[in-house]
């Protein structure tokens, strides 16, 4: 009997192989609609079944308007939303002062109609994987609420009002995360972009002082439910990744490869054992700029070496972009449709 795909994401997590490797697949701006052109029809999308799929939840994360040129956040930041990406225009914490701040209570935004809306989503595919996210993680908290610049300026020279910034926000999200976990999900997804492309924003010896303890307890806590952990983050983590297979990481996401250390193949060697993968396929190398050969070709070479004993899950880097060439878009599609037995276009 074929696995579910629910079944297949947590033996790849148990790092066990899987009769294929689970995927999953996202576009931004017109990629869709190009490749409903290529194909002469929309039907391709029905082939696609992402494995794991994310409940609908509260406006915690980055605010978005079709009509709007600013938004204005739950948390009182201001955002530009008519561009991509949305730029941050002003924080509330303008001083380093946590005194008037006060974060928003989200009992007020986990109700019934939100409830019922979650379950229904997960009783109409409950054969897959169902995260459900927080938004912003602790790092991009911080500079939602005080700004880039002055968020990277407190860690390093202001360490007292920096260290009570974060574990205010740690004991929100803790706090979010419970009205999560009252849902029939299998992991709670955070996102939080600690790296660049050359290392971790932070340094690794200031993500270890503040972020690491207070993920520790986020991660605990999930575990403690019965819940598995997964996290996205972009540009390079590999100087902390020993850190969160220590505090108890499940998933990975993203797998960003043009960062330093980022190799997704390196990385299986060192860590393949520990922690589970999501992602590698390049979104800045292989994606835009490869051959439609060669994108179906390092597709197979992911799926066998990545997967190999487990603990992998396939997907881009990043979802498709809108630079991405259409051939090579349809390329992805039917790279991904084949690892898993479908031939697209029949």
């Amino acid at each position: 009997m074929a696995l579910t795909q629910k079944e297949r994401v947590i033996a790849q997590i148990q790092h066990r192989e899987t009769d294929h490797i689970p995927y999953t697949l996202a576009f931004e701006g017109d990629v869709a609609e190009r490749l409903d052109g290529y194909y002469g029809t929309p039907t391709w999308r029905d082939r696609l079944d992402n494995a794991i799929r994310s409940v609908p939840t509260p406006p915690f994360g980055l605010p978005t308007s079709d009509t709007e040129r600013y938004v204005v956040d739950l948390y009182g930041t201001r955002w530009q939303v008519d561009r991509r990406p949305a730029h941050l225009v002003e924080a509330p914490l303008r001083e380093p002062d946590l005194s008037k701040f006060t974060f928003p209570d989200p009992n007020l935004y986990f109700d019934d109609a939100w409830r019922e809306m979650a379950l229904h989503a997960i009783e109409d595919r409950p054969d897959h994987f169902w995260v459900a996210g927080y938004g912003f993680g602790l790092f991009e908290r911080t500079w939602t609420l005080r700004g880039f610049t002055e968020a990277l300026a407190d860690a390093a020279g202001d360490p007292g009002f920096y260290d009570a910034l974060v574990e205010a926000i740690a004991e929100h999200q803790l706090a979010i995360i419970e009205h999560l976990l009252t849902l029939p999900i299998d992991g709670i997804m955070g996102s939080d972009d600690w790296g660049y492309q050359q290392g971790v924003l932070l340094g690794p010896k200031l993500w270890r002082k503040y972020l690491k303890p207070r993920l520790a307890r986020i991660y605990e806590r999930i575990h403690a439910a019965g819940k598995y952990t997964l996290s996205h983050c972009c540009g390079s983590v590999a100087d902390i990744l020993p850190d969160l297979i220590e505090i108890g990481l499940d998933v990975l996401e993203s797998v960003q490869p043009e960062a330093r250390g980022m190799n997704p193949y390196e990385l299986k060697r060192a860590f393949g054992d520990q922690i589970t993968f999501w992602g590698g396929l390049g979104s800045q190398s292989t994606i835009p700029f490869g051959t439609p050969e060669e994108i179906k070709a390092e597709v197979k070479r992911l799926c066998r070496e990545m997967g190999c004993g487990g603990g992998y899950i396939l997907a881009p880097a990043k979802a498709l972009q809108p630079e991405t060439p259409t051939e090579n878009a349809a390329a992805v599609v039917e790279a991904f449709l084949a690892e898993a037995g479908i031939i697209w276009p029949a």
